[in-house]
């Protein structure tokens, strides 16, 4: 009877059958069979990947809606290839109508995705605890949150073409700014954290080989950071042309230079021990990737390889009517690959540094006794999710849904490729794609800058 009764109290310490049914198997209150089959984990870091389930799910969404063979079914729909007089419209342009129907698809998913997240934004403001009522719908009722998804995305598809491609365009436009920001953040606390650790395992194995590796990672970033200077020089420039991309490429160059040397000033080492050419090698190669992504927007055929002069009965066509775009190119491509992982990054991890847990919202890493007990729950649930968030929760709800908003409306823009639609229903590259992902690239390196000279600009404040 005493084993039974303890083992009563560790269950509703864990947290009610209800709850852990309702995370680990997305069957709302009920019971589920297969919850037997799910491993324990924390509610908190559950509910976070169904979230991000969803928006993957969106994704994939949209890059079968760029396939030919779906749009040739968007046919079928109210607001595609019509002018407002009814009368069919005769493709032309930069793309023909299969390409911007399947963008303006794109839109419209990415519109449902943006819409759902922003809701839970407000839905979720100033929860404290799981014991708020509202905690139950973030960790909960899965099949119904699925079914306000759908809903969301069969009425946006329905929504008239009219000015919403091009407003929603520089929605996109600014969201994006921001994810990559975030991005950016996500990755140089990556790097702190793995030049941190791999140091502390130098220290206690007393070996070299964890110096090596670090010198070695280190180095390889600095050569691809040059080799895509290179490149960019070689195939986005040309003598006595594209002054613009000789200007992005010299500028970041110069400053990832300048900032590696920052780095490692002795009273930078003296304030910031972490901190060195790793962190600085991971911030010049995405500065570089994002300048290489900028310039694949530029929006002249003579300074952009991905510019490609559509050839139509043998024919070249000349002047800018006739530019036609590599929807999947390297640039989408790669980033559409950082875009999962920091994602997947935001769902599963909070950082080992305040600042970091700070400006994402979320708590530390749990200490030693925290992980012990939360180890017991796990042995106890038996393959449910377990409560582990009655005494506060450990990441703020609507941020982390501002942020799938974020990434909502950057993988828009990823997947079209920053394609602006045109006054004469064409989707066109503008010089909008390339000014924002520049400014943030300036944006992001005058945020890894201040991370290194804040503790001498402040020393009254803690930084550790």
């Amino acid at each position: 009877m005493d084993g039974r009764m303890m083992r009563s109290m560790r269950l509703r310490e864990a947290g009610s059958p209800g709850q852990s049914y309702t995370a680990s198997c997305l069957c709302g209150t009920a019971p589920c069979l297969l919850c037997g089959c799910c491993p324990a984990s924390r509610n908190s870091t559950v509910s976070r990947l169904v979230f991000t389930g969803f928006l993957f799910l969106g994704v994939l969404v949209s890059v079968v809606m760029l396939s030919p063979g779906v749009e040739s079914q968007l046919h079928k729909l109210p607001w595609v290839c019509e002018e407002e007089a009814g009368n069919p419209m005769v493709p032309q342009g930069h793309i023909n109508c299969g390409s911007l129907l399947g963008f303006r698809a794109v839109y419209r998913m990415c519109f449902s995705t943006t819409a759902f997240f922003f809701l839970f934004t407000l839905l979720m403001m100033c929860v404290r605890s799981s014991r708020d009522p509202r905690a139950a719908i973030q960790n909960g009722f899965w099949f119904f949150k699925f079914l306000v998804l759908v809903g969301i995305t069969v009425g946006a598809f329905y929504i008239p073409s009219g000015s919403f491609s091009k407003i929603w365009f520089y929605f996109g436009a600014v969201g994006s700014f921001l994810f990559i920001l975030i991005q950016l953040v996500l990755l140089i606390d990556f790097a702190h954290s793995w030049n941190q650790r791999w140091l502390c395992k130098a220290e206690e194995c007393d070996s070299r080989a964890w110096y090596a590796g670090l010198f070695f990672f280190t180095f390889l970033f600095y050569a691809l950071s040059i080799a895509a200077v290179t490149l960019m020089f070689i195939y986005y420039t040309h003598p006595g042309d594209c002054h613009e991309g000789k200007v992005f490429i010299g500028l970041n160059l110069t400053f990832c230079f300048c900032l590696s040397i920052v780095a490692v000033l002795p009273k930078v080492q003296d304030a910031q021990p972490n901190s060195g050419l790793l962190q600085a090698s991971v911030v010049s190669l995405y500065t570089m990737f994002v300048t290489w992504s900028a310039l694949s927007n530029v929006p002249d055929q003579k300074c952009n390889p991905h510019l490609l002069t559509r050839l139509d009965n043998a024919t070249v066509l000349a002047g800018p009517e006739g530019y036609e775009s590599q929807w999947w190119d390297a640039p989408s491509i790669v980033g559409l690959i950082i875009f999962i992982l920091c994602t997947l990054f935001i769902s599963v991890r909070s950082s080992d540094h305040r600042q970091v847990n700070s400006l994402m919202q979320t708590e530390e890493c749990p200490a030693g006794p925290e992980v012990m007990q939360q180890q017991q729950q796990m042995e106890v649930c038996e393959g449910r999710a377990f409560d582990n968030e009655q005494d506060g929760v450990t990441y703020s709800y609507s941020f982390f849904h501002f942020c799938l908003v974020l990434a909502s409306l950057h993988i828009m823009m990823t997947l079209t490729n920053w394609y602006r639609p045109g006054e004469t229903q064409t989707m066109v590259s503008t010089w909008t794609a390339v000014w924002v992902k520049i400014c943030a690239s300036w944006a992001g390196l005058f945020l890894y800058l201040w991370t290194l000279v804040a503790p001498l600009l402040l020393p009254n404040r803690d930084f550790s």
